[in-house]
């Protein structure tokens, strides 16, 4: 166990998503929602650049096993480790700990509680001196503190890791067009709904979503109307009004729109695609896969990972194929916590967009 003396640091408590998406390889990534342990107001996970991985306190475990997981950061429940040790992060898909976690010792200090001895694991046992974190740690909290912030989540029931409004509503004219992306949104563990418009709809059920899919087919006028039903029922929803031609482009889109975090805590600020060329700025060290995709005129879709490694801070730009040029090409940049699209745009082109053989906007949504 490490010698060194524990500072004190503030605890909080920041909502956090593990945004889900379909692979190039065609595999699901479970959208996750979860309580991030924030140290002196910064999020813990941003500390641990390549980690994808939700703490124990996520939004879709059911309420006592919620409760379980709370009474053992307050050491009121024993640990489900040996050596009294904890699991701090885990695995997004399954949470186990075959798939490797963040363990660390949590003690008390008289009335103080300190976390130290961060590691990886993946056993009952675990090394300190192969598998642990140097410089994470530890931290001393004050007592009061930390346990009023986990109180409240008992006091509560709050179990829901984000603000509310995550559901997701697709709007369109052709109901066939419409299953594909709903069954994939719903397959990766967000609550979708569809419906032709929103008219009908009473303003409390509109409140109820975080982003809003509306399909090109519904022209200007059908999405002023649409826009016009949430903003007098007094939705903060996002809209998503030019949907990617491909579900796993859709689904990208909608894991955007439903990042709330604040800029200061994102891996990710800002991408653009112009002339063949990629520029991603990067806020913190991180792993980040840079995948393009080309639509062409009949609707098929041709893949290309750009990158796929570690980035320090800063802009950088890689140069796309010549051959995913040849239609209408889209680039999504993944990390930990976070996705971004763009759709290329080419000189003399902007604002264009690509059709398919049929001669109409080639969208998963009509």
């Amino acid at each position: 166990m490490s010698a060194e003396p524990a500072p004190y640091v503030s605890f909080g408590l920041a909502p956090a998503i593990r945004p889900g998406g379909v692979l190039t390889d065609g595999v699901y990534q479970q959208h996750r929602e979860f309580w991030d342990f924030s140290i002196d107001g910064r999020p813990l996970l941003l500390r641990l650049a390549d980690l994808d991985a939700v703490s124990p306190l996520a939004a879709d475990v059911g309420p006592s096993l919620f409760a379980a997981r709370v009474r053992r950061l307050l050491l009121e429940a024993e640990p489900p480790l040996g050596g009294g040790r904890r699991i701090i992060y885990g695995c997004p898909e399954c949470e186990g700990l075959g798939c490797g976690a963040v363990t660390a010792f949590i003690a008390r200090d008289g009335a103080d509680f300190i976390w130290r001895d961060f590691a990886w694991q993946t056993d009952e046992a675990v090394d300190l001196r192969l598998s642990g974190y140097p410089g994470i740690g530890p931290f001393r909290f004050e007592g009061g503190q930390y346990r009023a912030v986990l109180g409240r989540l008992l006091a509560s029931g709050a179990r829901h890791a984000s603000p509310p409004g995550r559901r997701v509503l697709l709007i369109g004219r052709r109901a066939a067009a419409l299953a594909k992306p709903a069954e994939t949104l719903r397959s990766i563990g967000l609550g979708v709904d569809v419906a032709r418009d929103a008219g009908a709809a009473v303003p409390g059920d509109l409140r109820s979503y975080g982003v809003v899919v509306v399909g090109r087919a519904l022209g200007e006028g059908g999405r002023a109307a649409v826009r016009k039903a949430f903003a007098a029922a007094g939705s903060a929803a996002v809209f998503v009004d030019a949907p990617a031609p491909t579900v796993p482009l859709l689904v990208a889109q909608v894991e955007q729109a439903l990042d709330r975090s604040p800029q200061g805590e994102r891996r990710l600020l800002r991408i653009t695609a112009e002339g063949g060329e990629v520029t991603l700025v990067v806020a913190h060290p991180c792993r980040v896969r840079l995948t393009g995709y080309c639509v062409d005129r009949l609707r098929r879709t041709r893949t290309a990972v750009l990158h796929d490694g570690q980035l320090p801070p800063g802009a950088h730009t890689v140069r796309m194929d010549s051959a995913m040029e040849a239609g209408e090409t889209f680039v999504v940049a993944r990390t930990t916590g976070g996705v971004l699209v763009t759709r290329m745009t080419r000189p003399g082109r902007r604002g264009a967009r690509g059709k398919g053989d049929d001669g109409k906007p080639g969208d998963v949504l009509a």
